[in-house]
């Protein structure tokens, strides 16, 4: 690995409002049944957050500091395996922006920050955008896809 950093930008249109959009990032309920994980912060600007694993074990897998935050339209925070909390190299940012957009919503998430063909790197370009379509699957029918599914054989 170089220490080049990389960002990745993903823009997907939800019908539904901000603040549902929102929401379904922050309330930790609803995470669950989107992402298989909750997102547990008190969303003030300073304050931890953790990714846990909507399972027996809560396992906490992602740790960060809560960076910006104007609901419904932005939430920024800081962001990194638990495993790799004490590193502060090893942190990346993600934005969400959310924006009305007539009947609709349109949500940007980046992630930047990300050291160029890390484990973080290859992983977020997996994850995002499964856990996207799961969110708006979630938004516009009350079904969230199975984010740990795999390939099936052929």
């Amino acid at each position: 690995m170089t220490g080049e950093t990389i960002s990745f930008v993903y823009v997907t249109y939800i019908l539904s409002t901000p603040q549902k959009v929102f929401e379904a990032i922050t309330r930790p309920d609803v995470a669950r049944r989107y992402w298989g994980h909750e997102n547990v912060s008190d969303w003030q600007p300073g304050s931890k957050w953790e990714h846990v694993r909507a399972n027996d074990e809560r396992t906490v897998e992602l740790v960060g500091k809560v960076i910006e935050v104007s609901p419904p339209s932005r939430l920024v925070m800081s962001w990194a395996n638990a495993s790799q909390a004490d590193d502060p190299s090893s942190y990346s940012r993600v934005t969400f922006d959310i924006v009305e957009y007539d009947d609709m919503v349109r949500l940007t998430v980046t992630h930047d920050d990300l050291v160029a063909g890390s484990g973080m790197a290859n992983g977020v370009s997996k994850g995002w955008p499964v856990v996207l379509s799961s969110l708006k699957s979630l938004l516009e029918t009350g079904r969230g896809l199975d984010v740990f599914a795999k390939p099936k054989a052929a």
